[in-house]
């Protein structure tokens, strides 16, 4: 029975369904699924390059401050060290 079983599991797994083609392969651009899949993109870097945006600040700013320290570091501390 289990290996009944497994037979039609694996046959409906294995069984060939239709494919449909996307709007933009199936070459109808102006259809609403294509404006979606459109707004979908531009949502995605909406929202993506203010985030790597905020690294690439972050990184920046950790840079700047470590530059600054070390040339605070290695300021004279009193007019005799000159």
């Amino acid at each position: 029975m289990k290996i009944v079983r497994k037979t039609l599991v694996g046959a409906l797994a294995l069984a060939p369904t239709p494919l449909f083609a996307c709007a933009a392969c199936y070459g109808k651009s102006d259809s609403p699924l294509a404006q979606g899949m459109n707004w979908g993109i531009f949502t995605l870097l909406g929202v993506i390059t203010p985030v790597l945006g905020c690294f690439a600040f972050c990184f920046i700013r950790m840079i700047n401050r470590e530059e600054a320290a070390n040339k605070q570091d290695n300021a004279p501390k009193n007019i005799s060290e000159l």
